[in-house]
């Protein structure tokens, strides 16, 4: 068994893309060795900012034998033909054999594929993963056709110690690497992966990121209790310094107090976006005036690295200042106009018609939901994009209605309008706050409805993983706003209120087509919502094509129902007979070229088990109608539940196709009133169908 050592060094890789190309030189490679019948024991991939690496243990040592078996010419064909096949085998050991063929008797060569050593397998196997290696972005340097993320320096390749010819661009493999940029003096010879990372690490690399993201964590955690602080958590920067550095070295910085009267989010935010710091605060979770910077090299005056990126700081800093001072001098109501110059989407019109759009929606939304003030509702949609124009959302845009809930604040708006106009964006992901005072809710869901009627009205969908104008987090935020604030808005009602915005805009919007395909849309979002939490995609497929219920309290609540509904006896075998009624009635229907779903003649239910179904079958029905009514779902799949017996005794004792063509007509359309019955409740078909899909899957 042999060990393969890998390492690729290049300039500064990006940090977002260091994990991700880790673990696709992992699978690539894996790939690629099993597709060459390579077997081995384990692998492991590895990045830092300047190098992917990766290692292969208990590799064969060549590829097995394999026995090959062709089949050639008929006999009796040429003697040409027959030259011509065992010359294409490219070996003479070779066994000539007859078989007997579906087409009559032929030849058959069988022989011996002997496997190649996998030193020489390696070279072209490596070189073609390279070669389409999956960067988001790549770039080719001088005159090479290869791309890579980042010019390439060196390469390392050893198969137990020895190097293996590999050439990529401009660069060929060897058993030399390089430390730290700064901290490392000249090449390193390597021998194998251990001894490749006892250098790197003498030579200020460490090469496992998972224990540079520790490292800055606990040293950070140090520093901030040193000075009776702690590190306030965010794990999206911790992560992005890991693939920053090489070698971490966090330090202690500070805050002129000149600037701590600036909004928190603005310090936080010129801090992170900016220069990568991580944030301190106190035991009451309130910004302190202190920093950690995580450095990438050890220097003999640590306090000249402090006092350069406090120097930096300031001047970002002072940049903030100003731009806060200057944006209090005018109202954000003064701003609004200055929106009119803001394009929200070229066939959608401005940022002002998107706000105006707002005013008029938001007002009826407010109709649903309870505790809303309506003269606040207007006013929170009138400014909502005000700071939009402004300079620090201009610098920062991260901050974009944040600073809104600051300026509508200094302006003495009310505070549910402030906070309306902070909170409008979100959710903005499934881990993100999703706001609950009325004001907040109105105007969250008028900006997203907003945005989703539009972009459908134009066309402007997502397609497959390509989503630029983030509709599907959109749509999200409303299935969230609705659920958790327990909403009785119908979808349907919300987008014909949203399309109306865009009645002078889009004066030939097919407003009937594009709510069903966002009803289609929101349906596969709520699947993906709810997948966390066990509910079948089945269950909702059904529900929302049996009525087109679009109150997702109410379907929610009748899913719930259904579900517990199939999981008992009687559901489960419901939902058996409605299979068998609806293949026979389809079947049926197929054949003859017509529909039976007319009401059957109860004159000519002849049988005892017939009439009971059929008289069941109509108390049923208006039970279960007055049960959806009342929304008392649970009732309604009792009245279900009676079916059972009925059901089950016509089947066991009924002649569907008899030969008589009228009992036959009526029977048919007496089977057909049972899957009727069950669609008033869910398309049970849809469960049976999506059941399947999903084992399919599984």
């Amino acid at each position: 068994m042999a060990e393969l050592l890998l390492e690729l060094l290049s300039e500064e890789i990006p940090a977002r893309m260091q994990a991700r190309a880790a673990a696709s030189l992992g699978e690539l490679v894996g790939a690629a060795l099993d597709q060459a019948e390579l077997a081995y024991g384990s692998l492991a991939s590895y990045s830092t900012p300047r190098r992917l690496a990766l290692v292969v243990r208990d590799l064969v040592t060549s590829q097995p034998d394999v026995e090959i078996e062709r089949r050639g010419p008929r006999v009796g064909a040429p003697a040409q033909a027959l030259d011509g096949f065992l010359g294409s085998l490219g070996v003479d050991d070779y066994r000539l054999e007859e078989q007997d063929d579906r087409k009559g008797r032929v030849y058959v060569a069988r022989f011996i594929r002997r496997g190649q050593p996998t030193r020489a397998v390696l070279g072209p196997l490596l070189a073609q993963v390279l070669s389409r290696f999956p960067w988001p972005k790549s770039m080719r340097w001088g005159t090479w056709p290869v791309r890579w993320v980042r010019p390439l320096h060196s390469m390392v390749c050893l198969l137990d110690g020895e190097v293996v010819p590999l050439t990529f661009g401009p660069v060929t493999a060897g058993a030399v690497t390089y430390g730290h940029r700064f901290l490392s003096s000249g090449p390193i010879e390597v021998r194998g992966f251990d001894d490749y990372r006892r250098k790197l690490e003498a030579a200020f690399v460490e090469l496992d990121s998972a224990e540079r993201e520790r490292q800055i964590a606990a040293e950070a955690d140090r520093l901030a209790r040193a000075v009776q602080l702690r590190v306030r958590h965010d794990p999206g920067l911790l992560g992005e310094l890991t693939g920053l550095v090489e070698w971490p070295v966090p330090l202690l910085g500070r805050i002129e107090p000149r600037f701590m009267d600036l909004p928190q989010e603005v310090l936080v935010t010129s801090m992170r976006q900016h220069q990568k710091y991580l944030a301190l605060e106190d035991d009451k979770g309130r910004l302190a005036a202190r920093f950690v910077i995580v450095a990438n090299l050890r220097a003999e005056d640590d306090a000249a690295i402090v006092a350069g990126n406090e120097r930096v700081l300031r001047a970002r800093l002072w940049d903030a200042k100003f731009f806060w001072d200057q944006d209090r001098k005018a109202t954000l109501e003064s701003r609004v106009p200055g929106l009119d110059g803001m394009v929200f989407h070229a066939r959608l019109g401005s940022l002002g018609d998107k706000v105006r759009r707002l005013q008029a929606l938001a007002p009826r939304l407010a109709t649903r939901v309870p505790g809303t003030d309506a003269a606040q509702v207007r006013r929170a949609a009138a400014l909502c994009k005000a700071d939009l124009v402004s300079e620090m959302v201009g610098e920062f845009p991260e901050l974009q209605g944040i600073m809104g809930r600051y300026y509508a604040r200094d302006a003495g708006e009310p505070d549910s309008v402030a906070t309306a106009i902070a909170e409008h964006y979100a959710p903005q992901g499934p881990g993100d706050r999703c706001p609950t005072a009325p004001t907040s809710v109105v105007i969250a869901l008028a900006d997203k409805l907003d945005t989703l009627a539009g972009f459908f009205a134009i066309g402007e969908k997502p397609t497959g993983s390509k989503d630029p104008f983030a509709l599907r987090r959109a749509a999200l935020g409303v299935l969230r706003l609705i659920l958790e604030n327990g909403l009785r808005l119908p979808l349907r009602v919300a987008f014909e209120q949203a399309f109306a915005g865009y009645a002078a805009k889009l004066s030939d919007l097919d407003r009937t087509g594009v709510a069903a395909e966002l009803l289609d849309f929101f349906a596969d979002r709520l699947k993906v919502h709810l997948r966390t939490e066990g509910v079948r995609h089945a269950l909702i497929s059904a529900v929302f094509a049996a009525g087109h219920d679009d109150d997702l309290i109410r379907l929610l609540a009748k899913v719930d129902a259904l579900r517990d509904f199939l999981a008992t006896d009687d559901g489960a075998n419901l939902l058996i007979a409605h299979r068998r009624a609806s293949n026979i009635v389809r079947i049926e229907e197929k054949r003859d070229g017509r529909s039976y779903g007319g009401e059957p003649d109860s004159a000519r239910l002849e049988q005892q088990e017939e009439r009971t179904l059929y008289a069941r079958l109509t108390s049923v029905a208006d039970e279960i109608k007055g049960a959806l009514e009342r929304e008392a779902f649970t009732e309604a799949m009792a009245a279900l539940a009676k079916l059972r017996r009925p059901v089950d005794a016509f089947f066991d004792r009924v002649t569907v196709n008899t030969d008589d063509p009228r009992r036959r007509e009526n029977r048919l359309r007496l089977l057909a009133r049972i899957r009727s019955a069950l669609g008033t409740v869910a398309d049970f078909s849809l469960i049976e169908d999506t059941e399947a899909q999903e084992r399919q899957v599984a």
